[in-house]
């Protein structure tokens, strides 16, 4: 009972809070992540008071399945992106930016990093800065996703935007792959660098691999069922038992291999709308169904923060200049890259401002730093656990931002005011006869 007692308080508080925050014209994915953030048990489950909010992580923690079935879905939706004939548009331009912008930001927050490092060896060791700016590349598809959807976006920028943000995990993954494995021969002598380059490669063709299996067995089995109910039931089962599987993992000898969850349903996603001829019908019943997950799991998202990385001041003097840096990577990576792939002018100027939000690819790199690194591990968690709260709180602001001066966000009509209506209704008023005396 608590468990669903507590689904109701994120569903029924979260929706409450975009009434307020349309007021400001704000996304509602921020809403979503301030819900979380208040009743969350920094804040008013701090107070003790049940089912008032969440008392103790634990309890959030506890609905995490609730956060897998989500990002399977917005990866599932994001993989709908990689249509054949869209991508023959836009799939250069997408791949050239989605490999140059990641590894400009990798490079310049290395950069930062470092420099860092060497002005202060006792706060930051060289082996943690090259590992920050190797979770830097990594880009968080799902507020992406959800200012998309909420604002019905579509345009040049949009259109280029969602391949680059699925391509985005699978370049962090590889990219995370070299740094860390530089990173960890520099920390420790007795690592074994091979299998920390090895395992993430292997866990990107793995994914792959397994995602267009799925997809292809969806595909087969959508011919057996007519109605819209069943096929849409097919394909939430299918996202589910895809979710399942990517969590599974198995040993060979000295390596560890398993599955990056985003990239099977990317994969699943694409195989599915390049040879269902419904894809594109079933796409929109599948995202209706999605659309209260999709709210939980940003409202759990916001109670996950934690507000005691504010309490380390190394922690906030680095995680400032790792959001800056990173920032900048982004803006001058997708510049750069777009101009080189021959993008307009409008991606040019606002792409790298979508790229902005971070947080469960980044969240999922530093947690295997935290289990390898010790204390300087730690300080890595600490620090994206900064830049999460930062990027997750402005980003989707961010974002709808760049969108709407990219004119892919169309703004809506402005309602007639009660003063311009009473001026409408006197103007069409007879006018009495004037008399002269």
């Amino acid at each position: 009972m608590e468990s669903l007692l507590l689904i109701s308080l994120a569903l029924f508080t979260g929706l409450m809070m975009t009434r307020f925050f349309g007021k400001f014209h704000l996304p509602d994915v921020t809403a979503y992540l301030v819900t979380g953030v208040l009743i969350g048990p920094c804040c008013l489950g701090a107070l003790g008071v049940k089912y008032l909010g969440f008392n103790t992580f634990d309890q959030v923690e506890a609905l995490s399945v609730i956060n897998d079935v989500a990002l399977g879905f917005i990866a599932f939706a994001i993989g709908h992106e990689f249509r054949l004939s869209a991508l023959r548009e836009t799939g250069k331009q997408a791949t050239i930016i989605g490999i140059l912008q990641a590894v400009v930001t990798t490079i310049l927050v290395d950069i930062a990093m470092v420099s860092f490092h060497f002005l202060r060896p006792d706060l930051l060791s060289l082996g943690s800065a090259i590992t920050l700016g190797a979770i830097a590349a990594a880009t968080a598809p799902a507020a992406t996703l959800m200012v998309v959807r909420q604002y019905k976006a579509k345009g040049p920028v949009t259109d280029v935007l969602l391949p680059v943000v699925a391509l985005d995990d699978a370049v962090g993954l590889i990219v995370f792959a070299v740094s860390y494995g530089a990173a960890q021969s520099m920390s420790s002598g007795s690592t074994n660098v091979a299998a920390l380059i090895v395992e993430p490669l292997a866990e990107v063709v793995l994914s792959l691999l397994l995602g267009g299996v799925t997809g292809v067995l969806l595909t087969l089995a959508e011919r057996y069922f007519h109605s819209h109910r069943n096929r849409n039931a097919l394909i939430v089962g299918s996202v589910i038992l895809t979710v399942a599987l990517s969590q599974l993992s198995f040993q060979v000898g000295p390596f560890h291999f398993g599955f990056s969850s985003l990239l099977v349903c990317m994969m699943l996603g694409t195989v599915f709308c390049n040879f269902c001829p419904l894809s594109e019908e079933l796409m929109l019943a599948a995202d209706r169904w999605s659309g209260p997950v999709l709210t939980l799991f940003f409202v759990l998202s916001g109670a996950e923060l934690q507000f005691q990385v504010f309490s380390s001041p190394a922690v906030i003097l680095i995680g400032v200049i790792y959001v800056l840096s990173r920032s900048l990577g982004k803006y001058l990576g997708a510049r750069f890259s777009s101009t080189l792939a021959r993008s307009s002018e409008t991606v040019r100027k606002y792409l790298g401002i979508t790229l902005l939000p971070q947080a469960g690819v980044a969240l999922g790199m530093c947690t295997t730093a935290a289990r390898t690194m010790g204390s300087e591990g730690t300080l890595i968690r600490n620090i994206i656990l900064f830049s999460v709260l930062v990027y997750e709180l402005i980003g989707p602001s961010l974002t709808k931002m760049a969108l709407t001066k990219a004119g892919d966000i169309q703004a809506k009509p402005k309602e007639v005011t009660e003063r311009r209506q009473k001026q409408l209704q006197q103007a069409s008023k007879p006018v009495p006869p004037v008399f002269r005396k």
